[in-house]
């Protein structure tokens, strides 16, 4: 297991926790004063009252939650969205709201989940060639339904 520093920035927040033992990610909650309504269509920006430091070589990911994107067809507009290792603001969470109905955040309300994931860096080098694939340039549902 991996060490993440955590800090909150309000006394009213609860530290997110895995919620069964094979769950991968953790519930982030809203830390609103006020309740915030999503109209269909439309994006709202929601705090946690979190803060993290993150391990260099990790990236933490936020993710929807399962259940509010079937049964609300509530999800994070940039999923998956990276928090940086080198970021140390609060979380806050993107949703968009995919139905036809309003959806209220409510204080406390478990928003999304985060999930801390190992980044790779990678070595650029260029070419005026690449290698040749089966593929090749296809894309966008070049390989069948």
């Amino acid at each position: 297991m991996t060490k993440v520093l955590i800090k909150r920035l309000s006394k009213e927040v609860s530290l997110p926790k895995y919620e069964t033992s094979g769950s991968s990610g953790m519930d982030l909650a809203a830390n609103v004063e006020t309740d915030i309504n999503i109209k269909p269509g439309m994006t709202a920006v929601i705090p946690t009252g979190l803060a993290l430091a993150i391990p260099k070589g990790f990236e933490v990911q936020i993710r929807p939650r399962s259940g509010l994107a079937a049964k609300k067809h509530i999800g994070v507009l940039n999923t998956p969205g990276t928090i940086d290792a080198d970021y140390r603001g609060e979380i806050k969470i993107i949703l968009f709201n995919h139905g036809n109905s309003d959806f209220i955040i409510n204080n406390k309300d478990r928003i999304a989940q985060m999930v801390l994931m190992p980044v790779h860096k990678m070595e650029l080098e260029e070419v005026e060639i690449l290698p040749d694939t089966l593929r090749g340039k296809g894309g966008f549902g070049s390989t069948g339904k």
